[in-house]
């Protein structure tokens, strides 16, 4: 029988399908940009914890250099998986899976790494930012000061105003969307500048409330009818070439119930809240969407509203 926990578990991405896994294992932007940042944050002979390691695979890029690499994974059909892929790759014996809550566990000795990769667009649905504040609280509880160098070292958030077509062979249906970074979409008109609306820097305490709101001047005719999320990870700070090792999330485009008409020069006035690792759902009902200022002088305030 499933405890509270492991009921929400299911529903917010923790219990993540094995097929889904897969999938991530082909996502070649993805992997290299793993695979270079932990190649740059593990010194040789170093101790790493992985939390959330879903096939192993970052923690078997660890292994390349570090001493021992712990591998916690909560979800008992990955940890038969990862166990039986590290089993067919060199340095797979440097990890040791462990099956267990990732709010709970501790390693046995200090680490130089901890590697959380429970990403989703906004930091929403995954339970990233509430892990990885448990585990701090509770490692220095155990072991003190410092803490050990996290990857990802930070993300950036910010959301774009859009014109989306939601036409689907004539069949019009208003759904969340994920796309590509770099594919060009006829149906998506970008009507004014994404704006950054969070930065999460986790070396430092971080909340899991993101509230948000601000302005953006309209620079394209159009019908505002989405928001577009953006999520940059930066996996990795290079100190010495004034760089990141940088991880693009898929946009998140999510619809507005009501469409309203924007012009040139109008300003949006956009506001909401949820918290890190909540539902999407839970964002779509806080976003509230307004025109403040139109070029045409009239007293009428547009409004646009998530259902």
């Amino acid at each position: 029988m499933l405890n509270e926990r492991e009921i929400e578990s299911c529903y917010l991405g923790q219990f993540i399908p094995v097929h889904y896994h897969h999938n991530m294992l082909m996502d070649q932007n993805r992997m290299h940009g793993f695979k270079s940042a932990i190649n740059y944050a593990v010194k040789p002979g170093a101790k790493v914890l992985e939390l959330g390691g879903g096939t192993g695979v970052l923690s078997w890029f660890a292994a390349a250099k570090a001493d021992k690499v712990y591998c916690v994974e909560f979800n008992p059909d990955m940890v038969k998986e990862a166990r039986k892929m590290l089993t067919m790759n060199p340095n797979g014996h440097k990890v040791e899976v462990v099956h267990a809550d990732a709010f709970e566990y501790l390693p046995p000795e200090p680490v130089d790494v901890v590697i959380c990769e429970m990403i989703h667009v906004g930091m929403l649905r995954e339970k990233q930012v509430e892990v990885m504040e448990s585990f701090k609280r509770r490692y220095l509880a155990r072991f003190g000061g410092p803490l050990p160098v996290f990857l990802p070292e930070a993300v950036i958030m910010a959301v774009q105003p859009l014109q989306q077509e939601y036409d689907f062979e004539g069949f019009y249906a208003p759904i969340v969307q994920f796309q590509e970074t770099t594919v060009i979409y006829p149906g998506t008109i970008e009507l004014a500048q994404p704006t950054v609306y969070s930065v999460l820097d986790f070396s430092q305490p971080t909340d899991t409330l993101i509230a948000w709101e601000g302005k953006f001047p309209i620079e394209k005719a159009g019908t505002l009818n989405a928001m577009r999320f953006v999520t940059k990870n930066i996996l990795a700070v290079v100190e010495e070439e004034s760089s990141t090792i940088d991880w693009l999330n898929h946009y998140m485009t999510l619809p507005l119930a009501q469409p309203i008409a924007a012009r040139p020069g109008d300003v949006l006035q956009v506001s909401f809240q949820y918290r890190a690792g909540g539902s999407i759902p839970s964002l779509q009902a806080a976003i509230r969407a307004d025109l403040v200022v139109e070029t045409v002088a009239q007293p009428a305030l547009r409004t646009a509203e998530f259902a």
